[in-house]
């Protein structure tokens, strides 16, 4: 798919993560790209290096067995990596199930 912008992506990538398990292990494996960061200033820059594999390994496995489907990250990785951390912070201040239910009432239009 082809999008002219990041906010035409965003609805996009929230289909792509349509059940609430799919969006817990993200939420699960951006936490790990946080402790990380504090592990690689406290103990070992090597850290850096286990963030994305970790956090994209939780993500992934929740595309391909729970969700069903191919990561956004393969055709936009850098939009998919925004709005990732833009799901992530919606979840932890309890505004994504607002943003969903904004977004399923534009598409009925």
């Amino acid at each position: 798919m082809e999008f002219r912008n990041y906010e035409e992506f965003w609805p996009f990538y929230l289909s792509q993560h349509s059940k609430p398990s799919t969006r817990a292990w993200h939420f699960v494996g951006t936490s790990f790209v946080f402790i990380f960061i504090i592990l690689a200033i406290w103990k070992s820059l090597w850290f850096l290096l286990l963030a994305p594999v970790v956090a994209y390994g939780i993500a992934w496995f929740s595309h391909f067995f729970i969700e069903g489907n191919k990561p956004a990250t393969f055709g936009h990785p850098f939009w998919s990596l925004r709005a990732d951390f833009r799901m992530y912070r919606m979840i932890l201040l309890g505004q994504l199930p607002k943003e969903l239910h904004k977004l399923s009432n534009d598409q009925r239009m």
